[in-house]
Parts: structure tokens; C-alpha cells; sequence
């Protein structure tokens, strides 16, 4: 798989991050294991950040600046208007709560942009665009989910994730897949064969220490994962366009 590239804005963030890293690193006593800790992420994902394979965003830049002890303007003008935005809100909120005639209803709510990347089948391994190739696409959707890693929006096709009672993912709907939240029992996943381009989408299941895909339809089978494939992220929001 062809290594990511970000738009040149965000990848010149990670690069001033990188930079500044490796030159406080040793005064910090900083390791790319502390950096992981204090995220909540993988080692990977801090090397991810770093190497500008994924996006920074406000809680990364945040977390980054404060183990680094230098502010978010250092390296992400950008993130830092948003950080200084949502501080004013909130500080606006805590004085306009002392006036009995006003009240201030709470923090707006941010919105994340994602790329459109492809879609994913709902039923059995079918071929499929790349669900996570370099680059982004030039269509972008939003969410209130702030991703811990590359997130992407992909349609649904098929109905074996549709059910008639519960949770139920129609053919048509959107899928945000976060691939740094962690794929556990229970989760909706989207995983690709190892040595194909086929994918799907399934609910990632664990029965006496194997692991298993299964749809929320009834009428389709589950799948045993034996090695033969790769989790790329679990499905963290659904989005029916209308």
C-alpha cells in the first residue's frame, strides 16, 4: 500500500511538530511511548502524526503541546484559533450563567471534516475501491466525532448489515471509520482480505478466543477471521443522506 500524503498545509503542521520533537525530546525526556500514554494511541499512531501521515487536530495538538511545553501556535496556527475559540465560548458561557435574565445553553459543538474515500460492501467480500488509499478525495462530509487517527466516510452497499429489529446500517448509508479506535468485542468493524482488494463491513464479534464478522441480518453467515484479513477501522458514526 502506497504511503498517505497529506494536503501540504496539514503535513507542514506535522513537519514543525516533528522538528520540534526531536529538539526538546532529550530536555523533556520524551519518548514516542510517553507521547502514546498521554494520547490514548498507538505508538504507531504518534510515528503517524509525526511523519505527517495523519491529520492533527485540536485534542492531539493540545496533548502534544503541553508534553512538549510549547504552545500550539508553534506549529498549528490553525488549531490554535480553534482551541482560543472554544476557550472564548466557554468563558462567555461561565459569565453569561450569573445573569438570572440570560443563560447560556453550553459550548457550540465543533464539526470535524472527513473525506469521502469509497464505498464498502454489506454482505459478502466483494471487490471493492481502495478503502484506504494515499491522499484525499474532493468530497468531504462533517461530524461532532473528533477522530483519534485518518478517518473516512464510506457508503454502504448490500443489506447484510440491515435488520428489523435493533441496529440496523441500510445499503445507502454513510460509515465514519476511525482506524486508531480500537476494534474490540461488539464493534462495528470494516476489515479487507489480506491478499485481495476485497472488503466488508460486519459486526466484530469474539466467542471462546476466536474472532468473528458477523452481519446484523440474520439471513447471511458469519465469518471466522483466521488470518485472512486486516482490520482498517471500526465504524464510528452513521449518516443516512436524504
Amino acid at each position: 500500500m502506497k504511503k498517505r500524503t497529506l494536503p501540504d498545509a496539514l503535513a507542514n503542521e506535522c513537519a514543525l511538530l516533528k522538528a520540534l520533537y526531536v529538539a526538546k525530546r532529550k530536555e523533556m525526556n520524551l519518548t514516542q511511548s510517553d507521547l502514546a500514554d498521554a494520547l490514548g494511541v498507538s505508538q504507531a499512531a504518534v510515528s503517524h502524526y509525526l511523519n505527517g501521515e495523519n491529520p492533527l487536530n485540536t485534542r492531539v495538538a493540545a496533548i502534544f503541546a503541553q508534553k512538549l511545553g510549547v504552545p500550539v501556535q508553534a506549529f498549528s496556527p490553525r488549531l490554535a484559533r480553534q482551541i482560543e475559540q472554544s476557550a472564548a465560548a466557554a468563558n462567555l458561557g461561565a459569565g453569561l450563567s450569573n445573569d438570572a435574565n440570560i443563560q447560556y445553553v453550553g459550548q457550540p459543538r465543533l464539526s470535524f471534516s472527513y473525506p469521502f474515500l469509497s464505498w464498502v460492501a454489506a454482505g459478502s467480500w466483494a471487490e471493492a475501491n481502495e478503502p484506504y488509499p494515499p491522499g484525499f478525495s474532493d468530497r468531504y462530509e462533517l461530524s461532532d466525532y473528533e477522530a483519534k487517527g485518518a478517518a473516512f466516510w464510506l457508503e454502504v452497499k448490500g443489506d447484510s448489515m440491515t435488520s428489523l429489529s435493533g441496529m440496523s446500517i441500510p445499503e445507502g448509508m454513510l460509515i465514519l471509520v476511525d482506524t486508531e479506535e480500537e476494534a474490540r468485542h461488539g464493534k462495528l468493524v470494516v476489515a479487507k482480505l489480506t491478499d485481495s482488494n476485497e472488503a466488508t463491513f460486519k459486526k466484530l464479534v469474539e466467542d471462546g478466543g476466536q474472532r468473528f464478522l458477523k452481519p446484523l441480518n440474520p439471513a447471511y453467515p458469519m465469518m471466522a477471521i483466521n488470518g485472512n484479513c486486516k482490520i482498517i477501522g471500526v465504524v464510528v458514526r452513521a449518516l443516512m443522506k436524504l
